[in-house]
Formats: structure tokens, C-alpha cells, sequence
């Protein structure tokens, strides 16, 4: 037998804990008996008489234990405001961690749920880094009051919204992380009144959710993301409870685990007495909750809002509310931040490539300013790559390439370049594509780095451009490679690929050369920037070159080559972010 110890939690009370049982005993009926279980019931009230019922449950695989919360609770009281909720035992699942110092990760479940499917593989998970392991809450999916409850009040997508109904908890991440303290601190900060605890959880993990398979959390709701039969865990959410409704969906599979243990006829008489005003408020409860959820959203003090007025600098966020406004116009190739004013680019403003002494001086110190100044940025934890993903495509590159890559912060193109140094390709340079103001206008450091760190400006002058279209061509064919923004514009931390221009694919169609398309992606990481905002942790995404198909005409090959890059992006997009894209263009 394997000795893997796998610690269960569930949080109940006095009144609730005969489901409990039922929950219990589905997951012990159906766990492998290749391991051993240790059950945790996190309680304040529980009667001896009710715990010794469900300690008889215990087997040679199953140990229980009962733990009160309440000396642990009073242990943390100058901490925690007093509020009535927080005696909610959904609010103990933020405990476990800290409770459970020994304890690596642990499976929180509610208890009115059953679980048809081998707790030990929910358990055995590999969920890496994240702080928890969650299958995404149907509700904020399929009811758009939520989702847009969800998105403008709390900062979470609809898409990336978990349901804590079970949890696989990183408890070292949970203590490293200090998630119970950011609990705390924006329990102080403001008090969310629709998922509560949950929103809390979402706040505070928004970025670091490992998504596991949907049938682990099957909540009966809606339209089922996959069939009854699948389902490794059902989650009988909100009013849908088969001990008060017989018509509840699915209720027959709460009914044949319950009538295997010894609360059936307790539960059974729950269902035949539910008062009727109970019924009555049951029903007003679903309009009652989109009603609270539609006036948080109306709230011009809600959590997101008054977030934004204290912690934010005010430029970043009229750039947020511009993005917003721009994508829903479709306005997709305009930047969103002025740039300084520029003049034009004339052809003798620029030697591209072939540099007079002084300018290859300048570029040498240019280049080693850069390489401190990023240095920096990286101790300094404001540039933070934690990955870079495909780096063998880079190095697999036999000839000169165009680079892509989305554009959302000035700093994205240094990436790149890390990327290019890890790649280790000797004796070929690394150049980019920049705005012609950027250039021409751009004022002390950074110009000077604009003007020197191996950079191609655009210019709107004709033959300035013969120029450029000259140098590319050039430094391709020399084995060299440049980056491209094909968007054209800059969106500030936007995480979507937007639209792509043909001028990148136009440059690799006309010197027969492959294109290398990179795609970053964010997660926000603990530490809050100047601006307010948490610094962005950046992973690369270096796919396949794209090499232009010969037997196309010079047009098609350069659409195709685009739509490529575009499918690639796409995928990368939904399958990090979990999020179908899509925009909000009217």
C-alpha cells in the first residue's frame, strides 16, 4: 500500500453536519484504498454525541478527527474586525494553512456536495506554484449578472472565477504568499456581500489558480459543462438542496448515499418538514442575490472603484478606462498614450546599419547602459520573467528572422532580448522596430537608448522608408534578427492579442525569411508598483518559425504567414489565461 497520507478538511456546525456524513461517505465509498486519508471537521459547536456519530465512520484507511476553531479563532481576534460573518465555518477553509503548518497541500470541500469520483487523484494533482487547484464557478459564466459582478467589482474575469466549493490548497504557497493576511487586510478594507469569502479568495488568488478538470466541482446550475455520469464531484449549490426540494436536479444520487448511512431518516424528515417559508424565501433568494449583485456593481465606492481612487495613480488608470473604451470601438492600431511630439524622420537624419565610428561608440554604451539599467529593473523585482517556454525554436533557427511579439509595456522588447541572449546565438545581433517620435523626440535616457541600443525607427517620410525596407533586408540576410510589433499600438498591460498589420509579414515574405512569433503573458505577482498596480510576472512563448509558402502567390503567402502568427497567439492566449478570447467591440 502506498503510505501517501492525504489530509481532507471539511467545515461544518452542529446543524449541518448530517450532510457532512453523506459527503463523507460518498468520498470514502469511492477513494482508492491505495492510500490513507486523514479527515479534518473544522468546527466551534459541534455536540460530542454527533461527533462520536461520525467518528464511528473511521476505517483502516479513513482516520476523523474533530477540530475546534475556536481557540485558534480567539488566538487571531485583534486581527479580525468584528463582523457576524466571520463565524461562517466557509471562512475556515483560509485557516487551514496556517493551522496546519506540516501540512504541504490539503483538499477542502464543502459538505453539500457528494463525490462519486477517487478523491486521491483531485489530491495528487500537480498543481505547481498556484495557490490553488479550482475548477471554474459556472454561475459567474452562465448568469451575466455575475460575470459582470465579478469583473467590475471584484477585478476578476467571469472566466477565471473559481467556485471553493473543494480546493486543492497550496498551503506552503497559502503561508509564503501570506494569503491569510491579505484576507484579514481587505476584510478591513471592504466587505464583500454577494459570494464573500469566495470573492475574497478570487481577490486574493486572481493569476495563481491551477484549473482542474470541471467534473471535479459539477455544480447543479444551469446547463451541465459535461454529463451527470462524469461527474466526480456534485455540488448541490445555492437553494438546490435534495433535503429540502424532492424535485432538486440530480437529487436521486444525494438520496442513495444518504440512505447508506445513519442520518437518512434524519435527513429524510428535513425534506418532509421543510417549512413553507422557508420555501417562499428560498425562492426570492436567487432574485435577491442578482439584485445585490447589480447594485454592487453600481456602486461608484465598490471594491474595484475605490481601489482604483485610493491605490492608483490616476494616469494609469484613465489608460485602463481608454483601453476599455478603445477596444470597444475596435480602435485596436492606436496607441492609447501620447507620445512625445515628434518631427519627421529624413533620410540623412539616419545611417541604419552602416554607423560611423562615434555612433558604434555610442552604440557600445548605449548597450551597456541598457544591460545595467535592466539588471536593475530584475533586482528590483519591476522586470520579472519566470519563464521562457519554446526557447529551442530560437535556437533552432538556421537563418535571419522577423520577430514578433504583443506590445504592452515599454519594457517588453528587454524580454525579447533575454530571450535572444538565452537563445546564445553568437555572431547574430538582435535588433527593433521603434516608432519614429520614440526616435526622433524621445527626451535623456530612454531616447538615448532609442536612438543607440540597435534600433530600426518607422519613419513617414518615402525614402527613409526605402531605407529601412533596405537595412532589414540587409540584416536578415546577414543571419541577424528583428523584432516586429505587428499590432502597431501599445496597450498597457493588455493581455489579449489584438489585430495584426501586414508590414512584418511583408518584410519576411520579400526576404524569403521565416517568422518567429513570441507571445508574452502576465500574472500579477504580490508586489504592488509605484503606480499602484501589481508588477506583471511575464512568461515568453517562443512557437514554431512560420516559414513562407512558395507555391503562394507573394500576397497570400504574406495574409497566410499573418494568420498564422494570429492562430498561434490565439492559442496561447486561451490556453494560459483559461479564457475564450474574445473582445468587446461593439
Amino acid at each position: 500500500m502506498n503510505e501517501t497520507m492525504i489530509p481532507i478538511f471539511y467545515a461544518c456546525d452542529e446543524a449541518f453536519v448530517k450532510y457532512t456524513i453523506v459527503s463523507l461517505h460518498s468520498m470514502m465509498k469511492n477513494a482508492s484504498r491505495e492510500h490513507k486519508y486523514l479527515i479534518h471537521i473544522l468546527h466551534t459547536d459541534i455536540s460530542e454525541e454527533r461527533q462520536q456519530q461520525v467518528l464511528s465512520m473511521a476505517d483502516e484507511c479513513f482516520e476523523i478527527r474533530f477540530v475546534d476553531v475556536s481557540e485558534y479563532l480567539r488566538s487571531i481576534s485583534d486581527k479580525l474586525p468584528l463582523r457576524d460573518y466571520y463565524s461562517k465555518t466557509t471562512y475556515y477553509r483560509l485557516f487551514i494553512a496556517e493551522m496546519f503548518p506540516d501540512y504541504q497541500k490539503a483538499v477542502y470541500i464543502d459538505s453539500d456536495t457528494v463525490v462519486p469520483g477517487d478523491i486521491s487523484e483531485f489530491f495528487l494533482t500537480d498543481i505547481r506554484d498556484a495557490y490553488v487547484g479550482a475548477c471554474h464557478e459556472q454561475v459567474m459564466i452562465q448568469e451575466d449578472v455575475y460575470g459582470t459582478y465579478v469583473e467590475k467589482v471584484v477585478g476578476v474575469s467571469r472566466y477565471n472565477f473559481f467556485n471553493a466549493g473543494i480546493l486543492l490548497i497550496n498551503c506552503e504557497q497559502f503561508r509564503l504568499h501570506f494569503v491569510l493576511d491579505k484576507f484579514i487586510q481587505y476584510l478591513l478594507y471592504y466587505n464583500f456581500v454577494v459570494t464573500q469569502d469566495e470573492d475574497y479568495l478570487n481577490l486574493i488568488c486572481k493569476d495563481h489558480v491551477y484549473w482542474i478538470d470541471q467534473r471535479w466541482n459539477t455544480e447543479i446550475f444551469g446547463t451541465l459543462p459535461h454529463p451527470i455520469e462524469q461527474a466526480n464531484m456534485i455540488h448541490y449549490i445555492m437553494t438546490s438542496k435534495p433535503w429540502h426540494y424532492a424535485d432538486c436536479p440530480y437529487g436521486d444520487i444525494f438520496w442513495d448515499y444518504a440512505k447508506e448511512t445513519s442520518v437518512f431518516e434524519e435527513i429524510k424528515n428535513v425534506l418532509e418538514t421543510y417549512p413553507q417559508e422557508e420555501i417562499d424565501k428560498d425562492s426570492k433568494v436567487a432574485g435577491s442575490l442578482l439584485a445585490l449583485a447589480v447594485s454592487e456593481t453600481e456602486r461608484e465606492d465598490n471594491f474595484l472603484n475605490r481601489l482604483n481612487r485610493d491605490k492608483r495613480a490616476q494616469d494609469r488608470v484613465e489608460i485602463v478606462h481608454k483601453i476599455e473604451q478603445y477596444e470597444r470601438e475596435g480602435r485596436f492600431d492606436e496607441d492609447v498614450e501620447n507620445d512625445p511630439p515628434g518631427r519627421v524622420l529624413m533620410p540623412d537624419d539616419i545611417e541604419y546599419i552602416r554607423k560611423s565610428t562615434s555612433e558604434q561608440l555610442k552604440t557600445k554604451f548605449a548597450f551597456k547602459m541598457a544591460r545595467k539599467f535592466v539588471n536593475d529593473l530584475i533586482k528590483d523585482k519591476k522586470l520579472i520573467i519566470k519563464e521562457i517556454k519554446g526557447i529551442e525554436n530560437f535556437k533552432g533557427l538556421a537563418s535571419g528572422a522577423v520577430i514578433t511579439c504583443n506590445h504592452f509595456n515599454a519594457f517588453d522588447s528587454f524580454a525579447i532580448q533575454l530571450a535572444y541572449d538565452a537563445a546564445q546565438q553568437q555572431g547574430r545581433d538582435f535588433w527593433r522596430v521603434i516608432r519614429e517620435g520614440n526616435y526622433t523626440s524621445f527626451p535623456g535616457f530612454y531616447g538615448f537608448l532609442m536612438r543607440h541600443c540597435n534600433t530600426l525607427p518607422l519613419s513617414s517620410n518615402f525614402d527613409t522608408m526605402k531605407k529601412f525596407f533596405s537595412a532589414i533586408g540587409e540584416l536578415i540576410r546577414e543571419g541577424h534578427f528583428v523584432l516586429f510589433y505587428p499590432e502597431q499600438s501599445m496597450w498597457w498591460n493588455y493581455r489579449k492579442p489584438k489585430p495584426l498589420k501586414r508590414g512584418a509579414y511583408m518584410c519576411a515574405v520579400k526576404n524569403e525569411a521565416p517568422v518567429l512569433p513570441c507571445f508574452i503573458t502576465m500574472k500579477d505577482t504580490d508586489i504592488v508598483g509605484e503606480d499602484g498596480f501589481f508588477i506583471q510576472e511575464y512568461t515568453i512563448h517562443i512557437s514554431e518559425p512560420i516559414y513562407p509558402d512558395a507555391s503562394l502567390p507573394k500576397r497570400q503567402r504574406e495574409a497566410k504567414m499573418m494568420e498564422t502568427n494570429s492562430r498561434l497567439w490565439k492559442e496561447i492566449y486561451e490556453r494560459e489565461y483559461n479564457i475564450p478570447l474574445s473582445y468587446t467591440t461593439e
